[in-house]
């Protein structure tokens, strides 16, 4: 689990609650009516934005900010670097009883291609099609939850509207005023929060879980081919340490870099 989603989904509520608490209106945050507007109502119009797939399928993606992106870049350099030194020994062929023990299906089918004698410009291209169709979906779901931003300040000040129309209808109650403008003014304060709080920081989230594993791939794509073309383990390994944050390419390099 990413804790540091449980943070700040539930911290940044937190704090925004306490500080309506101390300035003693923190009652005056809760109507229903106006979180109807507003959640509801934004929602219902993601319907006529996206297929009714992508309306739905949304809240189980944007689940996937509470997992850790964690494509386990180390233990693929090393598994590249075991396949590319079998490889110069002993020929591309002996890698077949290898395949076996990859669960990546990105980069068994790269590495099923160099067995297969394919070219390498032919495997790069079929390796980048597949990345970028992969990344493609990814910034649709994102593009949903962008516009599910984009949306919901607007039927904030939608339902601001409608609360204003019902005070001005019964101005002769000057006593009911300012509760009205105040019920008018919360389904604002909800359109803001569900864009700020929570919308727009799970788009980024989930763009830097995809650009993540763009670049875990792009580096599979780099082994593979530095394989297929017979680089030497040592020069192959300095591209792939490059992928690798500071952390793991300082464990890694004094393995993998060898004279």
């Amino acid at each position: 689990m990413d804790i540091a989603s449980f943070i700040g989904i539930f911290g940044g509520l937190g704090i925004v609650f306490f500080g309506a608490f101390i300035g003693g209106s923190l009652g005056g945050l809760i109507d229903i009516p106006s979180m109807f507007i507003t959640i509801g109502g934004s929602y219902m119009c993601l319907f006529l934005t996206y297929p009714l797939s992508y309306t739905l399928g949304v809240f189980k993606v944007m689940g996937k900010v509470f997992k850790i992106a964690d494509f386990k870049d180390g233990e693929t350099v090393q598994k590249l670097m075991t396949l590319s030194e079998k490889s110069r020994r002993t020929g591309l062929l002996a890698l077949e009883e290898e395949l076996n023990d990859i669960d990546d299906p990105f980069l068994k089918a790269g590495l099923r291609n160099v067995i297969d004698g394919i070219d390498g410009a032919a495997i790069r291209v079929s390796m980048e099609n597949e990345l970028g169709q992969m990344e493609e979906r990814h910034n649709k779901w994102i593009s949903v939850v962008n516009a599910w931003a984009t949306l919901a300040p607007g039927f904030g000040m939608l339902g601001t509207v409608i609360g204003l129309i019902g005070m001005l209808l019964n101005l002769e109650d000057k006593s009911s005023l300012g509760p009205n403008m105040a019920v008018a003014l919360v389904t604002t304060f909800y359109g803001s929060m569900m864009s700020n709080w929570l919308l727009i920081p799970v788009a980024s989230k989930l763009t830097y879980q995809n650009n993540l594993e763009v670049r875990s791939k792009e580096m599979i794509i780099e082994g593979v081919l530095g394989i297929q073309s017979g680089d030497h383990p040592r020069i192959l390994a300095q591209r792939l340490l490059t992928y690798l944050d500071p952390a793991d390419r300082k464990r890694l390099e004094p393995e993998l870099v060898k004279d």
